[in-house]
């Protein structure tokens, strides 16, 4: 008994981990987010400090991924092995920017111990352009030079940090851009496109102008966030899924009708390449996904949980068998690319349709918010668990994007169908595995072993990528 609540202990926090970022959700102010949060790293960093570092191999989002680092790094005198190693892995995944907010966060609490300083000065060593990232994050890396006690990477970034007035030129040509750019327009266009827009605006260059000429520095990302919609012409092939569906979603009606075509390519591509080898393999497949009102997310994640739902459906379409997959929206609407948040959540009747069917496997997307009527979701699954299918011969799992900070973890249905968070819909394969230990019929010890072999293939692919 105490091994299965110790694996429910860490699975719920898993499920916060992959799911919460601290921000406002439909029912929770961004304050309940962060308190619930803290209490369960605090809570299991204490109980499972092994298990706690080891989540830093799983698909946890990068918010969480940093509250872990932090907790390790500001109580070195618990450390178990490897530990070390993992923090290194996860930071060299995670983006520049949130690694410098990290480092901002140990010297503001005053962690300065040997071990975070040695974690700083091997990730610094491997930024593969020390002089991009002075300019672009100036304040992160003075900062973590001064309380690792590091010296700059060169002469000259070392004067552009501490010194700025000291050269006349710089021989970097990033960072002589940089000291153009306050006098010389031509020089904006060699910076990066997050410098470059604020001295674009201090010479008042007009902005379909100055969005034209940085066009070539700046990424697929950037060239999507700064224009209402990326044209007809433009490359969405690339896009991971839930970044393309939030980009989908955000388009009016009508332009998602007249790009039918092309929006619904780039979404099975994505689809297809996060299937990956398990594309076709799940056989008889039916999906009940949540569009009602509380789909729409809040004013800080606008349509995410919508987003997850619309990139599931794809993805869904592309792990089953070739023409076995039902998608059910909770709307009941029949056309994915025009799917909207709007009315109740009918999950139970939905269920009862996707059941009908009789498929090998059952996928709910939904914040668990089951309210047309109250409850029936719930009792459906299990009836259904407890009679109708007790050889489980369907294999039924509940992905909710959507952390409740009330009950330290994502809504369920019921007892009968696990409950796994899910903030990325590229995720959705590596969470069904983690779905049957939440069952509750595995303990700590089939737990352990699967943390162990992710850790192991996470920090294998790490070794190759500093090779490569």
């Amino acid at each position: 008994m105490s091994e299965l609540v110790a694996a429910e202990d860490v699975l719920l926090f898993v499920n916060a981990a992959v799911t919460a970022t601290g921000q406002r959700e439909f029912r929770s102010s961004a304050a309940e987010q962060r308190l619930s949060l803290g209490f369960l790293h605090e809570y299991v960093r204490v109980n499972y400090r092994p298990l706690y570092a080891s989540c830093l191999a799983l698909d946890i989002n990068d918010h969480n991924a940093a509250l872990v680092v932090e907790q390790l790094l500001r109580t070195p005198g618990e450390a178990g092995d490897g530990e070390g190693r993992l923090v290194a892995a996860r930071l060299a995944r995670m983006a520049p920017q949130r690694v410098y907010r990290l480092f901002g966060r140990l010297r503001e609490t005053g962690v300065n111990n040997r071990r975070t300083r040695a974690i700083v000065r091997e990730w610094l060593a491997a930024r593969p352009d020390p002089a991009l990232d002075a300019v672009k994050y100036r304040s992160g890396v003075k900062g973590a030079l001064r309380h690792a006690h590091l010296p700059p990477a060169d002469a000259e970034t070392g004067d552009f940090l501490f010194a700025p007035g000291k050269r006349v030129r710089y021989g970097n040509p990033t960072l002589e851009a940089y000291r153009r750019a306050h006098y010389d327009e031509s020089a904006v266009y060699a910076l990066p496109f997050s410098v470059a827009e604020g001295f674009a605006a201090r010479h008042g260059v007009d902005r379909k102008v100055f969005l034209e000429r940085i066009a070539p520095r700046m990424t697929r990302l950037e060239r999507l966030r700064t224009t209402r919609t990326a044209g007809p012409g433009a490359d969405l092939r690339g896009m991971p899924l839930t970044r393309l569906a939030l980009h989908v979603l955000a388009l009016p009606f009508a332009e998602r009708a007249e790009r039918r075509g092309e929006l619904t390519g780039a979404l099975r591509a994505a689809a297809l390449r996060a299937a990956g080898p398990y594309a076709g393999s799940w056989g008889r497949v039916a999906a009940v996904l949540d569009d009602s009102f509380s789909s729409s997310g809040s004013a800080v994640k606008r349509r995410r949980p919508l987003a997850v739902a619309l990139g599931c459906h794809f993805l869904v379409e592309a792990l089953a068998a070739p023409g076995a997959y039902t998608g059910l929206w909770t709307s009941g609407g029949t056309d994915p690319l025009l799917v909207r948040p709007d009315g109740p959540t009918p999950l139970g009747l939905r269920i009862l349709d996707a059941l009908d069917g009789g498929p090998e496997r059952l996928v709910i997307v939904s914040d668990g918010w089951d309210n047309a009527p109250p409850g029936l979701a719930g009792e459906v699954l299990r009836v259904w668990r407890s009679r109708l299918d007790p050889e489980r011969r369907t294999a039924a799992v509940h992905v909710n994007p959507v952390y409740d900070a009330g009950v330290f973890d994502v809504r369920r249905l019921g007892p009968s169908v696990p409950a796994v968070g899910i903030r990325d819909a590229e995720d959705l394969p590596a969470l069904v595995e983690i779905a049957g230990f939440a069952e509750g019929r595995t303990g700590l010890t089939e737990l352990r072993a699967y943390l162990d072999r992710r850790v192991a293939d996470f920090l294998a692919g790490h070794g190759e990528g500093e090779k490569a």
